[in-house]
């Protein structure tokens, strides 16, 4: 086993996904000297650049919140500001009770501010019901509640199993009657313990997001796609002495004798001043197990969805769909698929890369599923182009697909996780030179990992104000429109 000292101001980050170049990053803005270990042979985990008949797509997460500012800033900073696009369109429909009907406007994560924002959506009686949560008795919440249950006691059953649920489905791949309130919709959950009526808190959410000045795209792009990102970062990285080693995986980590820490990878053995776990909760558990038992034993208890994505490109002549981005789909109604994104509409790049050409992309899975995720490829694809017939009335042949399957993609935010995510960081933060990040923490959107990468680089530096804030707030990751 070779050895490698390294003197002060050595960090290394496990994990090349966005959230452990972030961190880099950042640690080089700072000063430090920074490697990069990752498993896999790539960077960029849950974000996959590809192409299908000849354009490029993105092949995992398509789109990054622009409200908040740290996705686009790090984009910016890369070299990325002239390739940065808003959607070409944000109209979406929600394929429900036999049709494509519009997206409603006026909500908070499906939940609204009043019954008429969701007519159209859900039956008479389901509009109804809305209308009696103002005559309703105060919720109790306490510490936390899933998202499900309370807004079924407020506004009935029907908001959240034809909106709410599609739309966190498309964040979370999960099941919101479990889903933390306080974790993943958290301008919600400070609602709800200040009001009495759900929907008057919806609606000083809405009065506040106007009186704010909040202007331009909700959501944001790259030209090429966002799985471009994290390649950029890694690429700035390396540019400015920082090292990003891929296909090293990191198998021990422990404390020195002397100081700091020792991380074998390999036939490699390494020393750091300090170090920044950044990958997900199973391979965070093995790497903690040493040092911070207690700490693993938490991670080891988060759960994950699985999901595939199915990527389609038509002839444009032969493929004619309702305007929009695309739509999502309501569990209850019992179809596979649980979104579809007309690529082509929704990101103008796609279309001027071959005009002729009108990519589409499904995704099917959600937490607990398995058996759709057994199938083939074929079968997958065969899936999709059912749905998609049965909602749009789409029946020509593709001239190309791919399937592409994220195993234990997203981690699941449960009632009491932001009790769990306090928790294990106590543990981290009782060993110098700690500190962890991720999807897993503080939301699954890029924002929420850039901002956690940010906060851990604070931390080994002695600064546990972010930490403090993002376990106490996490960040809020909204559905991209009408996609995955």
């Amino acid at each position: 086993m070779s050895g490698s000292r390294t003197g002060p101001g050595d960090v290394v980050v496990v994990g090349a996904g966005i959230a452990g170049l972030a961190a880099a990053h950042r640690l080089l803005d700072r000063g430090v000297r920074v490697t990069v270990l990752e498993a896999s042979q790539r960077v960029g985990g849950k974000l996959l650049p590809g192409e299908i008949a000849g354009v490029r797509v993105d092949l995992g997460a398509e789109s990054m919140l622009a409200r908040r500012p740290e996705a686009v800033d790090l984009a910016r900073e890369v070299g990325l500001a002239g390739r940065l696009r808003p959607p070409a369109t944000a109209t979406a429909s929600i394929w429900t009770r036999g049709a494509l009907r519009p997206m409603p406007k006026g909500h908070v994560m499906g939940v609204p501010g009043a019954a008429a924002a969701l007519a159209g959506v859900l039956s008479d009686e389901g509009l109804a019901r809305i209308g009696r949560d103002a005559d309703l008795p105060r919720t109790e919440i306490g510490d936390d509640v899933a998202v499900g249950e309370y807004v079924a006691a407020r506004l009935g059953r029907e908001v959240v199993d034809r909106l709410v649920e599609p739309l966190l489905g498309g964040v979370y791949a999960g099941d919101a009657y479990r889903l933390s309130m306080r974790s993943a919709v958290p301008q919600l959950f400070r609602a709800a313990r200040t009001h009495t009526s759900l929907t008057e808190g919806v609606r000083e959410i809405q009065a506040k997001a106007a009186s704010g000045g909040q202007g331009g795209p909700v959501f944001m792009g790259i030209a090429g796609g966002v799985g471009s990102l994290p390649l950029a970062v890694a690429e700035s990285v390396r540019a400015r002495g920082g090292a990003v080693l891929t296909g090293t995986r990191v198998t021990q980590l422990r404390r020195a004798a002397d100081s700091g820490w020792r991380i074998v990878a390999g036939d490699r053995e390494l020393r750091a001043d300090a170090v920044i776990v950044a990958v997900p909760a199973p391979a965070a558990a093995a790497l903690l197990r040493a040092e911070a038992p207690a700490a693993a034993a938490e991670l080891s208890a988060v759960e994950y969805a699985s999901m595939a994505l199915i990527t389609l490109a038509y002839r444009r002549a032969e493929a004619d769909l309702p305007e929009g981005s695309g739509f999502l789909v309501p569990p209850v109604d019992g179809r596979t698929i649980k979104a579809a994104t007309f690529a082509s509409r929704k990101w103008g790049w796609i279309a001027d890369e071959d005009p002729d050409l009108l990519v589409l992309r499904t995704s099917v899975g959600r937490y607990g599923e398995t058996e759709i995720l057994g199938r083939d490829d074929d079968d997958l694809v065969a899936v999709a182009r059912h749905d998609l017939r049965e909602a749009t009335g789409l029946t020509a042949a593709p001239v190309a697909t791919r399937v592409t399957r994220w195993t234990d993609g997203l981690p699941q935010y449960p009632v009491g996780h932001h009790a769990r995510v306090a928790r294990v960081r106590a543990h981290v933060a009782a060993l110098p030179g700690l500190a962890v990040c991720g999807a897993v923490y503080d939301g699954v959107g890029i924002p929420a990992c850039v901002a956690g990468a940010r906060a851990a680089v604070d931390q080994i530096h002695g600064d546990l104000r972010a930490v403090r804030q993002l376990t106490a707030d996490p960040v809020q990751s909204l559905h991209g429109g009408a996609g995955e």
